[in-house]
């Protein structure tokens, strides 16, 4: 048997398409897509993104709370930068979650305002009732994340 040496100019090719896209976590808007998205999670449009009040629901043992209900405000939200979450409260009792990571280069969202969630880096804007885009260059919604809201407390599921 003999053997074969592959050549250095195939080895550079296979290893530059394995990089192509590096730029986002989660496939971006470069033009490369992955098989599974970065963060699982349902579609915005399939599932609630957060949380009512309800007496059954319980927080995490050792989850710390993030807000109290009175501070999201109603047609607004409050970005927690540490946790990676924005929490909205699109109608009075109503109340969201989204991931605070932008899906069009991964920066996070800093402020939400106007009924919209920001990103400062490129300017996308997300709707405060469900991630949507509102505004490009992102070409695709704010993931949903699960919350729990008991009683006045707002604590990550």
């Amino acid at each position: 048997m003999t053997s074969r040496a592959t050549p250095r100019r195939t080895v550079l090719f296979a290893a530059a398409a394995l990089t192509t896209g590096c730029g986002s976590d989660d496939g971006g808007d470069g033009g490369t897509s992955t098989s599974a998205p970065a963060t699982p999670s349902a579609p915005a449009a399939t599932s609630s993104a957060g949380a009512t009040p309800s007496a059954e629901a319980t927080p995490s043992a050792g989850a710390a709370p993030l807000a109290t209900t009175s501070e999201i405000p109603v047609g607004g939200g409050t970005v927690f930068a540490k946790e990676k979450v924005v929490v909205t409260q699109p109608t009075a009792g109503e109340f969201k979650a989204f991931s605070a990571i932008c899906t069009h280069q991964g920066c996070t969202v800093n402020k939400v305002a106007d009924g919209t969630i920001n990103c400062p880096c490129h300017g996308s804007k997300f709707r405060v009732a469900d991630g949507s885009v509102a505004a490009g260059p992102a070409s695709r919604p704010l993931p949903a994340e699960q919350i729990i809201v008991s009683e006045d407390t707002i604590t990550l599921a």
